[in-house]
C-alpha cells in the first residue's frame, strides 16, 4: 500500500515534450512530467529484458493486471540531460481507440507505451519511495485532477455565456458548485450503485436529474409520483433516502 507522506512535499507534475528538457534544468522541486517517446527512446526500451517489468499498481497499492512498469534509466541518455533524471516507462495493451495512433515500435512489440520523467530518489520518511511502481502511481494520481476539470467542461465551464467579466464569473461559480454537487451525490449516495457510481455527468442527467416524475401537493405535503416502468427509480429512491437521513450541518 503506498504510504502516506512523512512530511510536507512539493511534487510538481504535468506533461512535456522531448525538446522542453532544457526547462527541467530550472526546476528546483520534486517534479514528475510525462514525456514523448521518440525513436531512440523505443530503441531503449527494446534493451529492456522481460525480468525488468513488474506489474504496476493502484493508488490503494493493490496490483493493477495487465499494466507494467520498468526503470529505463541508463538505457537511454544524452548529452545536456539535467543530473539525477531518471526515466520511467509504463506499457499495457492498447485497446482499439489507440490503435491508429500506435508507432510501428508498438505494434511490432504488441504494446501501448508511455514514459516519466522525474528526479525524485527518495522521499524522506516513505518507505519504497524510489521504486519505478511507487512513480508511476505518483504521477498517474495527476490524472484525476484532469478528470475533474473535464467533467467541470461538462457541466458548464466548456462555455462562458456573457462578454461581461462579472456575468462570467457567476457562472463558472455556479458550474464549479454544480460539478462539486455532484460528485457529492455520486460519493455518499450512488457509491454501491452500478452504473451511477462513477457516471458522466451526461450520464448523471439522463439517469437521474431529468427525472420522469410528478410532484403534487396534497394533505399539506408535497408527494413525488415517480413512473415504475423507469429503470433508474429504485436508484433515485435509494439516493433520496440516503440524502435525506444524512444528518443536518449545524
Amino acid at each position: 500500500m503506498v504510504a502516506p507522506l512523512a512530511a510536507p512535499l512539493t511534487v510538481q507534475r504535468g506533461e512535456m515534450a522531448l525538446r522542453s528538457v532544457p526547462f527541467v534544468h530550472l526546476i528546483t522541486v520534486r517534479y514528475t512530467v510525462g514525456w514523448t517517446i521518440t525513436e531512440d527512446d523505443e530503441n531503449a526500451i527494446a534493451k529492456l529484458p522481460e525480468s525488468a517489468w513488474e506489474t504496476s499498481l493502484h493508488q490503494d497499492g493493490s496490483l493493477q493486471e495487465g499494466y507494467f512498469v520498468a526503470e529505463l534509466t541508463g538505457l537511454n541518455t544524452r548529452e545536456g540531460w539535467p543530473e539525477g533524471m531518471r526515466l520511467i516507462v509504463r506499457r499495457v495493451r492498447p485497446t482499439r481507440r489507440h490503435l491508429k495512433k500506435l508507432t510501428a515500435f508498438e505494434k511490432k512489440t504488441g504494446w501501448r507505451y508511455c514514459i516519466t520523467a522525474t528526479n525524485i530518489r527518495h522521499m524522506w520518511g516513505i518507505a519504497g519511495s524510489g521504486h519505478s511502481q511507487f512513480l508511476d502511481v505518483l504521477h498517474r494520481s495527476h490524472a484525476g485532477v484532469e478528470d475533474r476539470v473535464r467533467t467541470n467542461k461538462a457541466t458548464g465551464l466548456d462555455n462562458l455565456p456573457s462578454a461581461s467579466w462579472e456575468v462570467n464569473r457567476g457562472w463558472m461559480l455556479t458550474a464549479n458548485l454544480a460539478s462539486d454537487l455532484d460528485a457529492w451525490v455520486r460519493l455518499l449516495a450512488l457509491h454501491d450503485v452500478e452504473g451511477l457510481a462513477d457516471a458522466e455527468p451526461k450520464t448523471m442527467r439522463f439517469r437521474l436529474y431529468h427525472l420522469p416524475a410528478r410532484l403534487a401537493d396534497h394533505a399539506r405535503r408535497r408527494w413525488l409520483s415517480i413512473d415504475v416502468t423507469w429503470p433508474w427509480a429504485q436508484a433515485f429512491t435509494t439516493c433520496w433516502q440516503r440524502l435525506t437521513a444524512l444528518p443536518a450541518v449545524t
